[in-house]
């Protein structure tokens, strides 16, 4: 029988909240985090709204030693990773050596830490750029660094790619665990984009909202959609196999990381079908599960109203017309990039936790033709035993996890 891999341990930095609690209480408020970037003059920005992380100090969370040489992700990171090994109640020094891990996904790496380097190299010269420059902005950063702060010498790696990176970089967990390689897993994902330097990177995309107004401007299958805001953070958790956990005594077990499928869309002008769909039939297959077991789907959410048209056609094929409750929580943080589905799998969690299902903010007008049931004015009670997380990046990745009560 093929070992059951668990989340045994939740920890969380998003825009309307600062731990698990915070954010899960805020979530099923519909309380809202975007706002008008406050963290660098944005205007002369065509994008001015986005999810920022507020009243988060460095020093009440990391190390003092870490903080030069840290970028605000890695920050993020190693708040929620020690607030997620608490959560699970697992010591790491009481493991072998190597059978701890680290597996993050990252969709930026450490934007504001370079562009400050950048910044001493032309205003001051080479000597006065930091040494910790040769990695502090690297898309790996957060696995090494939490792999050092945790003692987690087994396997580590990051992936990229964007939003459904964040899915991957927990099936990639799920897959060590259930080989043996490792006992306890560090996964998940983190970004902080928001930056001058940061945001002038996303703007050629042309998918970002120009919209001034925070209650307007991100508006997923809503028919006044115009494209997505960004935000920083994430979530981190802590995986482990079910008997191991319950041997050991986890204080919580959250639910099963079930099934997970990946996919990746044709090139534009192939003729070729998109592939979201056979992503999401293919976690319900490795979960041993039909659509109509499913209770309910947390969207990618797009916001980019063809991204929105695709990703509701492909929830259509699945699982028919209103065929499942739709769930688009990050209309209260933005798109997080790699930090935006683990940050999903963890609401899905704390959703069977608390058989409670969070609404959308913000929207008004959802088409017919979507066919969608997404939950809006307020959260919905209903049985929750599976949920569904779908994750797509820019440059076609599509990933989708499901995860399921004990």
């Amino acid at each position: 029988m093929t070992a059951k891999i668990v989340v045994t341990g939740i920890g969380i930095v998003a825009p309307n909240g600062l731990g698990t609690d915070a954010y899960w209480k805020a979530t099923v408020a519909t309380r809202s985090g975007l706002g008008v970037i406050s963290r660098f003059d944005a205007t002369l920005y065509p994008v001015q709204v986005a999810g920022e992380v507020a009243r988060f100090t460095p020093s009440e969370h990391v190390p003092g030693r870490l903080i030069p040489q840290t970028d605000r992700t890695t920050q993020f990171a190693l708040a929620a990773a020690q607030w997620a090994i608490e959560d699970a109640g697992v010591d790491f020094a009481e493991l072998g050596p190597y059978d701890a891990g680290v597996i993050t996904a990252s969709g930026c790496g450490g934007f504001e830490f370079g562009q400050r380097e950048l910044q001493k190299l032309w205003s001051e010269g080479p000597h006065r750029v930091s040494a910790y420059q040769s990695f502090a902005w690297f898309y790996a950063v957060n696995t090494g660094q939490l792999s050092i702060r945790h003692g987690a010498r087994g396997a580590g790696s990051v992936v990229v790619g964007e939003q459904a990176g964040g899915v991957d970089a927990l099936a990639s967990a799920r897959r060590r665990l259930r080989n043996g390689d490792l006992a306890v897993v560090l996964g998940g994902g983190m970004d902080a984009p928001l930056s001058p330097w940061g945001l002038t990177a996303q703007i050629p995309v042309g998918l970002l909202s120009t919209r001034q107004d925070p209650d307007r401007a991100y508006l997923p299958f809503d028919a006044e959609a115009t494209g997505y805001v960004p935000g920083e953070g994430g979530a981190v958790l802590v995986l482990e196999e079910l008997e191991a956990a319950r041997r050991r005594g986890a204080p919580a077990v959250y639910g099963e990381i079930a099934g997970y499928a990946a996919t990746f869309d044709p090139r534009p002008g192939s003729g070729r079908p998109p592939a979201l769909a056979r992503a999401i039939r293919g976690a319900l297959s490795d979960a041993e599960l039909g659509p109509s077991d499913v209770d309910v789907v947390f969207a990618d959410g797009s916001g980019v109203p063809c991204n929105d048209t695709a990703e509701a056609a492909a929830l259509r094929e699945v699982f028919g017309p209103r065929g499942v409750p739709v769930s688009v929580p990050k209309t209260m943080t933005g798109r997080l990039y790699a930090g935006g589905a683990p940050l999903d799998v963890a609401t899905a969690l704390l959703s069977i936790r608390d058989q409670v299902v969070p609404a959308a903010a913000h929207l008004c007008e959802i088409p017919e033709a979507y066919g969608l049931d997404v939950v809006v004015d307020g959260p919905r009670e209903l049985p929750v035993r599976t949920a569904l997380v779908v994750a797509r990046g820019h440059g076609g990745f599509n990933s989708a996890l499901v995860v399921r009560a004990v």
